[in-house]
């Protein structure tokens, strides 16, 4: 990717770069068989995934948190 493409995205607004990344991770999870972890990484998932289920009150559903993210 060209640093002036990320140049142009890092300056526009910050709800327009929550949309990109938005469309990036859903575009990721529509082809998860190319998405690669590592141990490290699958092992937090793990954590968390445990905590989630031992506290699922603390959580936050995703609706909420891209709503917070499109309101800042």
């Amino acid at each position: 990717m060209s640093r002036v493409l990320i140049d142009h995205i890092l300056e526009l607004p910050t709800s327009e770069r929550v949309a990109i990344v938005q469309e990036i991770w859903e575009s990721m999870v529509e082809h998860q068989e190319h998405v690669e972890i590592t141990a490290a990484q699958r092992d937090e998932l793990e954590r968390r995934w445990v905590d989630f289920q031992q506290t699922p009150d603390d959580g936050e559903s995703w609706s909420d948190v891209k709503k917070s993210l499109r309101d800042e």
